[in-house]
């Protein structure tokens, strides 16, 4: 690799101008990359809510579906209204009072629970069905138009409207979530490291890296826009340690070659090289343990960061090398002493009251445990976002108006007889929290046949071979309440026909919930059974990756335990991939401390001596490494308005400070208990054991 190492600093000019240059095809594969902005739509195909979702857009060429509450207006203002919404491109259908009869009829005509449903003293609902899906391009647009043609009387209220505002809001933030990320890290950096403008370069070789690979995302069709907004600032604060072992390990190797800063530099790519690709390797296990995600959610977020962290090593022994050299006499201008002090008094104090160290961590691990199993998660994905949002505003309006929360939708046979169908209607009708369930049998109550109904009207709701029934409920999204629901509708339509499906947001939410409980078993599992491997491999070891890992768990035990005892919910997808990405992340900081003791403990010194010796030599490694992940994501938690994006980040920025606080303590104290069955079940330490021993006695 050395060899490697003097072509990349020979070539360092062509090696900046060919990265320059790759830019601009990453730029455009980034720009044209498409975001996802549903959440619902990383559901498995396989179930019935997805299947659902398919007829409806393919039987009925409807996807999206939408409530519009219209005040104020009298019926031929409303009517005029309605024939406006139906003209927006993107609008399939809308269904009002006038899709029933001539609104010269008067609405006393209809019955009683549908009059009293759509309608009250000072307004009306009109409900939307669009020709796409959710979160498409043409559905968000016609969001945006429809708002245009309505103006303030009226209330869109929709998980597409939700979604155009989170695409809207996410679009405003995410500029300037790296903006925060690089500055703060800049700030950090420039501090504790040993030079002011040493930061600038760290982050230009890192974001050219983070360019590629957003660029690269051009290959996967689209990305979520959660794996958008966090990809950034989530690389820069995982591979920014790559960078501080290259500035450090040419710092060394300048010394070593008494000034001669080519060499120390080739030297120093190949050091950095071999060591980078141990410790990304478990970072890249933590992403790709994501992919087994059944929510593939986990799978979007999970190929970009693993692509980004191998983007991010690439770039370290290739740009970052290069910018030093070039800049070099800058870099020499403006160096400092560090700011943090040696802590060889610190790493004697930690491993002389070990003990202590070790009845704190049996203290903290029963209520980091309970807290942890505990801690309460979200799944109502607009639950936590800003009330000023139109969307937010327009659902409110519906419950406060019309008592109406979620929206289902019912595919059934549409050869089932007119009898069963209402009988079928009259059951869910009267389920608990449903305020009416509107269906071709159902319109214009038993005496009117079927023949009678307006074709238009048949027509929106009867399409192949499947009829649509429109069920509203008073219940919310996502609470208890409308999961049994669901469960009771359910059973009710497969009472009266075995292949209906209920579909819908709600429905589609509760399948999240059972999926994703699942999924987290099987990633932490996954997540934990490759970086164990990992390690065991890496330390040749059977006792160093069981101690290495349980104080990472328990790290993370700590983090997602603390909103249970701060009452805060966390959202769903937090508990599933922080532990995955703060395991992933930060058990390097570990591995640095326990590679530097096993070398001391291999070349013979004592157990006390070795850890001293491990710990204030890569403490200040931890704390520097740490704060720079910190300060690329608190920021961001504090700034954005999205829940789902400051919580993530939030929750990343802590986890980073807690395993540092508990490498730094904790590990070290583990070392000094465990010293002797990690010297029998490690194969190096044991076998120069065996060797010092030998010559002991000869």
């Amino acid at each position: 690799m050395v060899k490697a190492g003097k072509k990349i600093v020979k070539y360092r000019i062509v090696i900046l101008i060919l990265g320059l240059l790759l830019l601009i095809p990453s730029a455009l594969g980034y720009f044209k990359t498409r975001v996802n902005y549903d959440i619902l739509y990383y559901l498995p195909d396989n179930i019935d809510t997805m299947i659902g979702q398919d007829i409806l857009m393919d039987d009925f060429g409807k996807g999206a579906f939408a409530m519009e509450v219209v005040e104020g207006m009298t019926t031929k203002e409303s009517a005029d209204l309605k024939a406006r919404i139906e003209e927006v491109e993107g609008v399939a259908d809308v269904i009002w009072y006038d899709s029933l009869m001539d609104t010269s009829v008067p609405m006393s005509v209809l019955p009683n629970r549908f009059r009293e449903v759509f309608n009250t003293d000072s307004a009306t609902l009109m409900a939307i069905f669009f020709e796409d899906s959710t979160s498409a391009d043409g559905t968000m647009d016609a969001i945006h138009e429809i708002r245009s043609v309505t103006g303030r009387q009226c209330y869109l209220s929709s998980m597409s409207a939700v979604v155009t505002d989170i695409k809207d809001l996410s679009e405003k933030e995410t500029p300037i979530y790296v903006l925060i990320a690089v500055i703060l890290t800049c700030i950090v950096l420039s501090v504790f490291m040993d030079c002011w403008v040493l930061p600038i370069f760290f982050m230009l070789s890192i974001g050219m890296a983070i360019v590629y690979n957003m660029g690269t995302n051009y290959f996967l069709g689209e990305i979520s826009y959660i794996t958008k907004a966090l990809s950034a600032v989530l690389q820069l604060g995982v591979t920014m340690d790559y960078s501080i072992f290259l500035w450090h390990s040419y710092q060394e190797n300048q010394q070593h070659y008494d000034g001669d800063k080519e060499r120390a530099m080739a030297h120093a790519i190949a050091n950095t090289f071999s060591s980078v690709v141990g410790s990304s390797v478990t970072t890249v296990a933590g992403f790709i343990a994501l992919c087994f995600m059944s929510f593939t959610l986990g799978r979007d977020l999970g190929i970009v960061m693993a692509k980004g962290v191998i983007c991010g090593v690439i770039s370290c022994v290739t740009i970052l090398p290069s910018l030093l050299l070039v800049f070099d006499k800058v870099i020499q201008k403006t160096t400092h002493k560090s700011m943090i002090p040696r802590m060889d008094k610190t790493a004697a104090l930690i491993t002389r009251h070990y003990k202590a160290f070790v009845l704190a961590f049996l203290i903290l691990l029963a209520p980091a445990l309970l807290g942890y199993r505990k801690a309460e998660v979200y799944y109502n994905l607009d639950a936590t976002l800003p009330k000023y949002l139109q969307s937010i505003q327009a659902n409110e309006k519906l419950a406060d108006e019309f008592d109406m929360n979620a929206t289902h939708m019912v595919l059934a046979d549409a050869k089932l007889p007119s009898k069963d169908a209402r009988a079928m209607l009259n059951e869910m009708s009267d389920v608990a929290g449903v305020k009416f369930a509107l269906g071709l049998d159902s319109i214009l109550g038993p005496a009117v046949p079927r023949d009678f109904i307006p074709a238009e009207v048949t027509e929106k709701l009867k399409q192949g071979d499947w009829q649509l029934i429109l069920v509203q409920s008073e219940y919310k999204v996502a609470t208890d309440e409308v999961n049994e629901q669901c469960e009771i509708l359910n059973s009710i339509i497969k009472k009266y026909d075995s292949s209906g499906m209920l579909i819908g947001e709600a429905p589609c939410t509760k399948d999240l919930i059972t999926i994703t409980d699942k999924d987290f078993k099987v990633v932490s599992a996954v997540s934990i059974v490759a970086i164990f491997l990992i390690i065991t491999v890496v330390f040749q070891s059977v006792s160093l990756p069981v101690i290495l890992v349980a104080v990472i768990e328990f790290a993370i035990f700590i983090n997602l335990g603390i909103p249970y005892y701060t009452g805060t919910k966390m959202p769903f997808i937090a508990s599933i991939v922080i532990g995955t990405i703060q395991l992933g992340a930060t058990v390097d900081y570990a591995i640095l401390m326990t590679t530097r003791y096993k070398k001391e403990r291999g070349n013979g010194r004592e157990r006390q001596e070795a850890i001293r010796i491990a710990l204030s030599s890569s403490i200040n490694s931890v704390i520097v490494s740490a704060l720079g992940f910190f300060a690329a994501t608190f920021g961001v938690g504090l700034y954005s308005d999205i829940d789902m994006i400051s919580a993530l980040c939030t929750l990343m920025a802590r986890g980073a400070i807690v395993s540092m606080f508990v490498v730094i303590f904790i590990l070290p104290s583990m070392l000094m208990v465990f010293d002797k069955v990690i010297c029998v079940t490690t194969r190096e330490m044991h076998q120069k054991k065996e060797k010092l021993k030998t010559a002991a006695t000869s």
